[in-house]
């Protein structure tokens, strides 16, 4: 399933959205890895005042240890830049809905929510939601206008790539002539690269071929010879610097 997310730069994108079981495995290696530090923190705790801690100093540290981990998520993701340690092994990413950066009160929304949808439900509630919402939301996600979704998209370059190019003496456009084609032409070139990457078949080839004929006619250029496909990329990839 994917999603098209529009940038401050007035690009639409399009991304996958990340799976339940992608989901639930980068929550999982949060956990081992949030646990990890956590034993480490309680062993380093009681080693240094075992002899002064009583039966509520034991609880505090167990009430201590629900707070830790929606800390942990926090920071992570801030720090990470949207990315927890879990997420970046499975290759998850958590965006705003509106293309904008993530803010640290975005952040913090999620990981308060975290109390809802995994602590107190025992996970039921997220797997729930974000099974049956149309983008994938958990009750975290919904409160912050945020979706999780893969970092790499079906045409193989990114966000980060197109945002990292920054301006004309960074990045020089192949084909000027592309800023003839509108917003919506450049959403076909992107879906036809799209259904080609992820259903390989003669007719999806053809429409590559096509689409590469048809636009280097209106634009009077003659598109290179060979992979058409990294020509239709390069064809967006000069209208977002030309156009942004």
């Amino acid at each position: 399933m994917t999603i098209d997310i529009r940038t401050a730069q007035n690009v639409t994108i399009e991304y996958e959205l990340a799976s339940l079981r992608e989901r639930f495995f980068g929550f999982f290696i949060d956990l081992l890895i949030y646990f990890a530090i956590y034993l480490f923190l309680v062993f380093f705790i009681a080693s240094i005042f075992g002899d002064f801690i009583t039966d509520w100093g034991f609880r505090f540290i167990a009430i201590m240890h629900v707070a830790g981990l929606m800390l942990y998520h926090f920071l992570s993701e801030i720090f990470a830049n949207g990315q927890s340690w879990g997420k970046r092994a499975v290759k998850l990413k958590v965006v705003r809905l509106d293309g904008q950066e993530p803010s640290p009160g975005d952040y913090l929304m999620r990981s308060l929510f975290l109390l809802l949808d995994f602590i107190f439900s025992a996970g039921v509630l997220g797997a729930v939601l974000i099974s049956s919402t149309f983008r994938g939301q958990r009750l975290g996600d919904l409160a912050a206008n945020t979706v999780v979704i893969r970092v790499k998209n079906k045409l193989h370059f990114e966000l980060e790539d197109i945002l990292s190019i920054q301006s004309l003496e960074d990045y020089e456009p192949q084909y000027p002539e592309v800023k003839q084609l509108t917003e919506q032409d450049m959403l076909l070139i992107k879906n036809t690269l799209s259904r080609n990457q992820s259903w390989r078949n003669p007719a999806h080839a053809k429409a590559i071929n096509d689409a590469s004929t048809v636009i280097s006619t209106q634009l009077n250029i003659t598109p290179p010879k060979g992979n058409q496909t990294e020509f239709l990329k390069t064809l967006i990839r000069d209208y977002i610097v030309l156009t942004r």
